[in-house]
């Protein structure tokens, strides 16, 4: 069976997170074990970090790798991996791009630069549902009179996140709402992560990325950025670009096509990316891992595929 793996972005995380899958997995403990050593944190002890900004990426991080440590055994090298924002440190660390050790700790100066940029200049998100890109880029723009506001993630067809200022997105809503979009959804965010307002974050992950040795991924990354596979010579200039720049989700979807996949596994917190691929993929079986009930869920489907010939 061919499958792609999705790897959770952040936001999704919660009290307890993966503390079945620790106790229930050798490979994922041993994964985890691995990062707390590396790090010198404890990252089962869930709620001293759930809201902290900089050690939450890193717990997601781990946990996404934990999972995909246990997941290879049982159903071999994928043919290819996406992740959402975040999730792509976790992709490019199981494609051999990134270190285990240099993506954990990548991860957290990234959480850091992003904290401290949103304490320069505070950020808000909303998602809007049942739009279209150019009726958001139109409210963008009329937004722009009195704040920024700028397209963030399109994470649908027709679902697409805005990030800006206070002011850009109190307009932006009332401008969406005005023409006939009823679902805004205020995030909860203290940062506008894929706008400019990350500027100062994102030039200094160009620089901590100088220090960092990068390999040819050796499964295909699908960048949220470029809707292209990663490349050796791409990678930084790629993860740099992708903190002011939006996230093509659907469209890395539907990139995915082309390698001809029979099945999509989203493993760590949250099911949004198995539901985005649900509907963009509705020929695709999709699956999502986040505690051993759906671990063993996927295990026995697995199973009787494999039974099948």
């Amino acid at each position: 069976m061919k499958l792609a793996i999705l790897f959770s972005g952040q936001g999704q995380q919660f009290a307890d997170m993966g503390q079945d899958l620790y106790q229930a997995l050798p490979a994922y403990q041993k994964t985890i074990d691995a990062a707390n050593q590396e790090l010198d944190w404890d990252l089962r002890i869930t709620d001293d970090w759930l809201d902290d900004n900089q050690r939450g990426p890193v717990a997601i991080t781990a946990m996404n790798m934990a999972l995909y440590q246990a997941l290879t055994p049982l159903v071999g090298c994928p043919t290819a991996l996406v992740g959402l924002s975040l999730g792509e440190y976790a992709a490019l660390m199981a494609a051999g791009t990134l270190s285990f050790t240099d993506g954990l700790k990548l991860v957290a100066d990234r959480a850091r630069y992003m904290q401290r940029a949103g304490l320069q200049q505070p950020g808000a998100m909303v998602a809007a549902l049942k739009v279209t890109p150019a009726l958001v880029a139109a409210a963008c723009q009329r937004a722009s009179a009195v704040g920024a506001a700028y397209p963030a993630n399109y994470n649908l067809a027709d679902q697409i996140v805005i990030g800006g200022d206070a002011a850009g997105i109190k307009a932006i809503t009332a401008d969406l709402h005005d023409h006939g979009i009823k679902r805004v959804v205020p995030l909860d965010v203290a940062v506008a992560s894929h706008t400019p307002l990350m500027a100062s974050a994102s030039e200094a992950l160009a620089y901590r990325l100088r220090y960092t040795t990068v390999s040819a991924p050796q499964i295909p990354v699908i960048s949220n950025t470029t809707v292209a596979p990663f490349s050796q010579a791409t990678v930084k200039e790629t993860l740099v670009k992708q903190l002011i720049t939006p996230t093509h989700f659907a469209a890395c979807l539907e990139r995915l096509t082309a390698y001809d996949i029979d099945g999509v596994v989203q493993v760590g917190p949250g099911h949004n990316l198995a539901k985005f691929a649900k509907q963009t993929l509705p020929n695709v079986r999709v699956w999502s891992i986040e505690d051993v009930d759906d671990w063993q869920t996927f295990k026995q489907d697995i199973e009787e595929v494999s039974e099948r010939g």
